[in-house]
């Protein structure tokens, strides 16, 4: 049998699986293709000294008063990374090409693409970006662009998509606030700041008008689709039109297990047939990821929220044994007819991501309505198999969790988002311990 077909030793294959070799190795492959150096093996020694492949690498995408910024700031904070946008690159850094990006700007012309990438490529180029990882807000507005970011080895492994209706957009960008210290967002009606003095500072920025707003978001529409064909296998796409902090807190169990299969580790593998057939994932492998998950030093320290899990009691009872204890438990009630207009006619746009509803949320143009398609999970005969599912197991997981709070899930969304902060910040009971 020739050498380079048999197996890994297990002790080699674990081994390499914990320190995460394959990825170093696909990730230096990758370096070595983009860039094509004349001395390959002193290229990656330098690249091993210098980079830093666990770093994030990011982009959040949108249109215009969609919330980018503040997207972008919440991840650069949590996550310690470098925020780069149009606005730091021309007015916050000292780049070589700066000042002949500025030049266009002085005389109202478009940067070109080829200046942006540039641009962009030689502040992700320093040092602070290459260990810290990096926010690319607002980039690639366009195919080109996202075409000179990669050849130029510019790639990232997350992108961030926001959407929301453009009468919300056009809205929003009227009444948006900018604090001239922090660089937050505000908005007059949905964000204001409590803090006295945030709100005397905040100046109304150099908005556009609802005319020019509609010809931007025109422009995007025109571009994006173009865009998420390139980045659609690392793309999320999130509806801007809620609370920020709905915004800013999007994991669920079902993603958990999304991400796993799409990471490639040993359990996403053993995940990852039962998910393209369309079955139910054992509870055994559930926990595995879960256990996995909530253990990371992000969870453990900043805490977690856990969606649609557990879905029964057997669930809640392997929670338990795995010290896995909620502090808080919300059960949604919705009566059985509002949850069939939900899902029976939610419908998504297969070009652009975008979620629709035929009632709530129709599509905007008779194109986009065309192409329109539902997900066979929202059709009414396996709607009614999944809410006869969830009510024959609800009665026990409420007995289970007896110290739940009820949310009546069928009333605006931010009277529930109210109610649910109230019962969280709302201190703990203390639980006297019984005397010996």
């Amino acid at each position: 049998m020739d050498a380079s077909a048999r197996p890994w030793p297990p002790p080699l294959g674990a081994y390499a699986e914990e320190r995460e070799l394959f990825r170093l190795l696909q990730n230096m492959l990758e370096e070595l293709l983009i860039h094509k150096p004349d001395d390959p093996i002193q290229y990656m020694i330098n690249h091993l000294k210098q980079n830093n492949d666990d770093a994030p690498r990011i982009c959040v995408l949108g249109p215009p008063a969609s919330g980018k910024t503040t997207v972008a700031m919440w991840l650069c904070k949590h996550l310690d990374a470098i925020r780069v946008s149009q606005e730091t690159l021309l007015f916050k850094e000292i780049l070589a090409l700066t000042k002949e990006a500025k030049a266009y700007q002085e005389r109202k012309q478009k940067i070109p693409n080829a200046l942006w990438a540039n641009l962009i490529q030689e502040r992700l180029s320093n040092v602070d970006c290459i260990k810290q990882g990096w926010i690319l807000e607002g980039f690639p507005e366009n195919q080109e662009q996202a075409w000179m970011l990669q050849s130029s080895g510019i790639i990232p492994r997350h992108v961030v998509v926001l959407y929301a209706p453009d009468t919300v957009l056009i809205e929003r960008n009227s009444g948006k606030r900018l604090d001239p210290f922090t660089e937050e967002v505000y908005h007059t009606t949905f964000d204001w700041p409590s803090d006295l003095l945030v709100q005397q500072r905040l100046v109304k920025p150099e908005d556009l008008s609802e005319e020019e707003m509609s010809k931007k978001l025109l422009k995007y529409h025109r571009n994006f689709p173009e865009v998420f064909q390139i980045y659609q296998k690392v793309l999320k796409s999130i509806n801007a039109d809620q609370p920020s902090m709905d915004v800013l807190s999007q994991v669920c169990c079902g993603q958990l297990l999304k991400e796993a299969v799409a990471d490639k580790t040993k359990l996403g593998e053993l995940v990852k047939p039962y998910i393209d057939n369309g079955y139910p994932v054992p509870d055994n492998l559930v926990m595995k990821i879960l256990a996995e998950r909530l253990n990371a030093l992000d969870c453990m320290t900043n805490g977690w929220v856990l969606c649609g899990f557990p879905r029964d009691i057997e669930q809640g009872e392997q929670l338990q044994k795995s010290h896995i204890i909620p502090n808080r438990i919300f059960f949604f009630n919705l009566p059985y007819e509002s949850i069939m207009e939900r899902l029976s006619q939610r419908r998504i746009d297969p070009v652009t991501g975008e979620r629709y509803h035929t009632t709530f949320r129709p599509a905007p143009t008779p194109e986009i309505q065309a192409r329109l398609r539902q997900n066979p999970r929202d059709k009414e005969e396996n709607i009614e198999k999944r809410v006869e599912t969830y009510y024959r197991n609800v009665k026990e997981l409420e007995d289970f969790y007896e110290d739940a709070f009820y949310v009546n899930a069928d009333q605006d969304p931010h009277a529930v988002f109210e109610f649910i902060e109230s019962c969280v910040i709302k201190p703990l009971p203390c639980k006297k311990s019984k005397s010996l």
